[in-house]
């Protein structure tokens, strides 16, 4: 069964909405110095909120389910008393929804404030990429939390990776609520914007055997197969993008180029923080394939039926589960080991031959959408009223 989202993962933020604004980010940062001078004694009813990332990893916590289903994480807000000490040009402006006002904050380098996160008090700092598989998709609201943590995670890496200018090399500082960073240099003074580092990530397509392309990277864990992708050098379109390198890392070259969709991804190294994902299905030319051993473990034609084998829905429900757990288990100090691979058994317990990543994913779309464009077989259909 096909699953087919509204949305993709981190896409979708339900902060970043066309609807206005009650709230300014200057107003909302005014609000914010406020407290952190003189923080309420009663902050039950308080309408600002704040999220703490440690080494890139932001605080939540998990509630048992009393269904039987997995246990549900939940980002970890806190209020501003909890960060004495910190200057508010250290919070960066997530937005506002419901009248309540959202920031985001690096703990990183602080041993003393905001002690929450041991694990043990329900709270833990929680590697971004666990809880992309740990979140029910089905779920709108976890979801949107994903989404959240995930644009929160961009900026702070951003203003970690830009603390110099490019320009003249002295120092920056935030403005504009964090959303912005100014050089500090008088004769200088250059604006710095949050920028993205496209990728171009492509199912390469044999459409006269009707066969995908998939790739094999050195880090993969085992059995696992996706697309082909790569960073767009400068003055190179998408399009060229896609075929320099389905090129260069194996030998295949590629005719038509068909757009599908686009995802942001956090998720990828704190050097490049701000990725977005280009989809696209590429028509193969030419199909013998040379693999450049310094980028890839191996590339293989596969079949579509064989694809749609590793398109196993008991796989990502069950690794979904296994990492909702897990996440639980942090939050209350007890982490077990446990190896990722595993997560990806089938109900039964034996390992598929292969398994494509999961719906978080925009991999997961371009192959899905290509093993089911011809067939009868339902879709699992993620709208709006039940996502």
């Amino acid at each position: 069964m096909a699953i087919q989202l509204q949305a993709h993962a981190f896409a979708a933020n339900p902060m970043r909405s066309n609807r206005p604004q009650s709230i300014s980010p200057s107003s909302a940062h005014e609000t914010l110095k406020s407290l952190l001078a003189d923080p309420p004694d009663d902050v039950s009813n308080l309408k600002v909120k704040v999220l703490s990332f440690k080494n890139g990893k932001p605080l939540a916590t998990s509630l048992e389910s009393t269904s039987g289903s997995p246990p549900r994480w939940h980002l970890g807000w806190t209020p501003p008393s909890d960060f004495k000490g910190f200057s508010a040009d250290s919070f960066v402006f997530l937005g506002e929804e419901s009248e309540t006002v959202y920031w985001a904050i690096d703990v990183s380098g602080d041993a003393g404030t905001a002690a929450k996160g041991a694990g043990g008090d329900g709270f833990c700092f929680v590697e971004l990429r666990t809880l992309m598989v740990a979140t029910d998709w089905a779920d709108a609201g976890a979801m949107g939390e994903l989404a959240i943590a995930g644009h929160a995670r961009g900026l702070l890496e951003w203003h970690n990776t830009t603390r110099y200018c490019g320009y003249c090399g002295s120092n920056t500082i935030p403005i504009d609520a964090g959303r912005r960073k100014q050089c500090t240099k008088e004769t200088c003074k250059k604006r710095i914007y949050p920028r993205v580092d496209p990728v171009v990530i492509m199912l390469v397509i044999d459409k006269a055997n009707d066969r995908a392309l998939l790739s094999r990277q050195f880090r993969f864990v085992p059995r696992m197969w996706s697309c082909l992708a790569g960073f767009v050098e400068p003055g190179e379109s998408l399009e060229e993008a896609v075929r320099r390198e389905t090129w260069e890392e194996t030998g295949i070259e590629v005719g038509e180029v068909v757009y599908h969709s686009s995802q942001p991804w956090p998720v990828g190294p704190s050097s490049m923080p701000c990725q977005l994902m280009v989809g696209f299905h590429a028509y193969a030319k030419t199909f013998e394939i040379h693999v450049d051993k310094a980028e890839l473990e191996d590339a293989q034609w596969h079949n579509r039926e064989d694809v749609k084998k590793a398109l196993t829905f008991a796989e990502y429900e069950k690794a979904q589960r296994t990492s909702a757990i897990k996440v639980n288990q942090m939050c209350k100090g007890v982490e077990k080991g446990q190896n990722f691979s595993s997560d990806f058994n089938v109900e039964s317990g034996e390992l598929a031959p292969m398994f494509i990543p999961g719906p978080f994913a925009i991999a997961h779309h371009l192959i899905s959408s290509w093993v089911y464009q011809d067939d009868a077989e339902p879709m699992k259909q993620l709208n709006s009223s039940n996502l």
